[in-house]
């Protein structure tokens, strides 16, 4: 079934390159060793190719997934793929299981960049995408001039397209924000890549005046860290999950293809990405082509959205596993 498609799924390797992940998993590999993860990942990236998948999506903060994307990049020289990475977030859980503290630690100073950078660039020449990781406010990396010059300096040297992650309550506002940042006139920032779904709506009318700038969105996130599959934990998507398996029901696909469907619908952004951590996963998000929804299903699916606040409060309550 042929649609007249704007948004293409991409392959987000966070789930893909350490052993444990925010994320409500209903099964979870029972051996969580380096090489099973890395024959994993090289097999779902394989898969994805051959499935049509052309943007790959990575961090350094992501255990080895940087690695292992750029060992298939490598093996494989697809003169069509298309990478991105990130940086600002060093993996600090050293594939410990059950990690106790932060698995991962922000920094967005100069020195940061240039040491990941370092690493990163022998992702060229498929390496499109490189992103600032969760730039926020707190940080001040959108204020920094010796980062933002450091980046410009990147942009003009290697062609790059440069662009920020958002995540927390003002994404819509740092998202504003970044495209303010402009260095010899023109603004620095190509590509934002934004959590959004059927719960998380806010960034909407920014990401629409972003697409008309004709820069680069790309949607993480969009089953909502595993919310949009129905759990007793969270009695207040009742109604919510009620509409999405009716849904699932009548196009014959899983809850995730419903999720990824609506992103693609409503906001029509140039990526979404899938965050399969198997072949089987990524085979069900990628039903998500094979149907369109009607205007009235569009709208209720727009009804679910929630505060932002209340979204990102219940996401960092979320455990590691």
């Amino acid at each position: 079934m042929e649609h007249s498609l704007k948004t293409k799924i991409g392959l987000g390797l966070a789930a893909l390159g350490r052993p444990e992940y925010i994320n409500i998993r209903p099964t979870s590999l029972n051996d969580k060793t380096q090489e099973t993860f890395k024959n994993n990942a090289l097999s779902v990236l394989d898969e994805a190719y051959h499935l049509g998948v052309r943007y790959f999506d990575t961090a350094p903060s992501y255990g080895k997934g940087e690695a292992f994307l750029k060992e298939w990049d490598a093996n494989n020289k697809y003169p069509d793929a298309i990478l991105g990475t990130k940086w600002g977030y060093t993996y600090v859980a050293n594939w410990e299981l059950g990690y106790n503290g932060k698995h991962e630690i922000k920094e967005h100073s100069r020195e940061k960049l240039v040491e990941q950078w370092q690493v990163s660039k022998h992702m060229m020449p498929n390496l499109k995408y490189y992103q600032i990781h969760s730039a926020t406010f707190d940080s001040g990396v959108l204020e920094n001039q010796a980062v933002l010059n450091k980046l410009h300096q990147i942009q003009k040297e290697t062609g790059l397209k440069i662009g920020i992650t958002t995540s927390g309550a003002n994404q819509k506002e740092v998202i504003e924000a970044a495209l303010k940042v402009k260095i010899n006139g023109n603004c620095l920032f190509d590509s934002f890549q934004v959590t959004y779904n059927v719960f998380e709506q806010s960034t909407f009318s920014v990401l629409k005046t972003v697409l008309n700038l004709d820069k680069t969105v790309i949607i993480k996130e969009a089953l909502a860290n595993g919310r949009v599959f129905k759990n007793e934990a969270f009695q207040h998507y009742t109604n919510a999950y009620t509409i999405i398996e009716a849904l699932s029901l009548k196009y014959k696909v899983g809850v995730d293809a419903i999720a990824l469907r609506f992103v693609m619908d409503n906001l029509q952004p140039t990526y979404v990405l899938s965050g399969a951590s198997n072949k089987t996963q990524l085979i069900q998000n990628l039903k998500a082509l094979d149907f369109s929804f009607t205007k009235a299903e569009l709208q209720e699916l727009q009804s679910l959205t929630v505060s932002s606040n209340n979204y990102w409060d219940e996401r960092s309550a979320l455990l590691w596993n």
